[in-house]
């Protein structure tokens, strides 16, 4: 049996020391990175679905979320390279050419004359975002070392969802006063030029960060350190218990992260909500979802992955089923709460899985993997709620998913083992 390495270790030669807090400085700069990544993405959360209804005259139907399918299939084939391409050429590059993806996009957004260019914004927003998340999710467990994988995982997905949070409820007041467009994406701009100046003179490179940690592993065969990308893919997807099951939770934690950015606001109009209140709706969810992981991943390094992410995923159903059988703001407030505090269970601990169960020498691409599938959820997502809500209504799409969530909950409950080493130590103690 493997023994955890300790919480600050020293891999050999290299002098390069492992966790937060000796590596506090960097890894504080890479949280307001991911800030400003999710503050992309929190730009279209609100204005997106009504420039659609209102500017557009698209029906809530699966073109209309056309903009999602874009962005979730482009995001989630990127992921998919990100680790790889991290690997081979060094986490920095790849994030600054994701920045640099990103330049166009609040313009495109702004001004862009047909729906085509919403939807060719999205695409390029979901390359950016698949380069910029994948890599500061990476370049954070390179720091953070095996101890407190789940707390740095919190603070990652904490930063972008606050600011996604943040940017919505920003967006809804603009438009609220000045109108859908463009001034809501001006804040879009400003991120991408900041982000991008911080990561290309601020940043520093942590792929050796990697390298040292997998110094400090026991000796393993070269069968289980040498493994080919088809070989990981395989493993992440469907061979490995754990692995496999994180990556069917992430895939539906995102669908029903579609409906929300998608259904729900074409929803609350539909009762005769304000911008604004849906603006405020539209925060509280990811406000919920970002504050609640600073909790969760720490939680998750004492208590264990599986049963946090059993309950977040059910708990997440029942709050859709509550935006369903609900028709009041107070009703869709108490809903987004419960879904925030589910997802938040859920999205730190799923990559802490991932981070526990993969080698280094293979983890970034096992993440780029779990990844491809967890974004894919927004494509799928997309589809599904667009062509239920089309044929059946609104409300249907809701139900349907709040059902595949659940369905998703019992999947890890009974499919996944624990991967948390202090967990499993602790539950075989208990059992002996």
């Amino acid at each position: 049996m493997n023994t955890p390495a300790p919480a600050h270790p020293t891999a050999g030669h290299t002098g390069l020391r492992l966790g937060l807090r000796a590596n506090l400085a960097q890894f504080t700069l890479l949280v307001a990175v991911n800030a400003l990544v999710g503050g992309m993405l929190g730009q279209e959360r609100v204005v997106l679905p009504l420039l659609a209804d209102q500017v557009f005259h698209l029906a809530a139907s699966a073109f209309a979320l056309t903009y999602i399918l874009a962005f979730g299939a482009t995001k989630a084939a990127v992921n998919f390279f990100a680790g790889t391409l991290s690997d081979r050429y060094g986490r920095k590059p790849v994030l600054i050419a994701g920045w640099l993806i990103a330049l166009p996009v609040p313009a495109m957004l702004a001004w862009g004359p047909t729906w085509g260019w919403i939807v060719a914004a999205n695409i390029l927003l979901g390359a950016s975002q698949g380069l910029t998340w994948s890599t500061t999710v990476i370049m954070k467990i390179d720091l953070a070392g095996p101890e407190r994988r789940g707390l740095a995982m919190g603070f990652n997905e904490a930063a972008g969802y606050v600011a996604v949070a943040a940017t919505s409820l920003a967006t809804g007041a603009i438009a609220s006063h000045y109108g859908l467009r463009p001034e809501p994406f001006l804040l879009g701009a400003a991120y991408a030029a900041l982000g991008l100046g911080m990561s290309t003179l601020l940043v520093r490179e942590t792929r050796e960060y990697a390298r040292a940690e997998a110094a400090l592993h026991p000796v393993q065969s070269t069968a289980e350190t040498d493994l080919t990308t088809a070989q990981i893919t395989r493993r992440t997807s469907f061979t490995d218990k754990a692995l496999s099951a994180a990556s069917q939770a992430g895939m539906v934690n995102n669908l029903n992260d579609a409906l929300a950015w998608g259904i729900f606001p074409l929803l609350f109009a539909a009762h005769g909500l304000s911008i604004a209140q849906i603006g405020v709706l539209a925060a509280i969810y990811p406000a919920v979802w970002g504050a609640g992981q600073l909790l969760t991943g720490w939680w998750s390094d004492r208590v264990g992955r599986k049963h946090l992410i059993t309950a977040g995923m059910l708990l997440q159903a029942a709050a859709i089923a509550l935006v369903a059988a609900g028709t009041t703001f107070p009703v869709w407030a108490t809903a987004q709460v419960l879904l925030g505090i589910g997802t938040a269970l859920v999205y730190p601990t799923l990559l802490a899985v991932i981070g526990d169960v993969a080698h280094p020498a293979w983890r970034a691409r096992a993440v780029g993997v779990y990844r491809l599938w967890r974004d894919g959820g927004f494509a799928v997502g997309a589809l599904l709620a667009g062509a239920i809500a089309a044929a059946y209504g609104l409300t249907a799409a809701i139900w349907t998913v709040a059902a595949l969530t659940a369905a998703s909950g019992l999947v890890v409950a009974i499919r996944m083992y624990e991967t948390h080493p202090r967990a499993t130590t602790a539950e075989g103690s208990a059992t002996a």
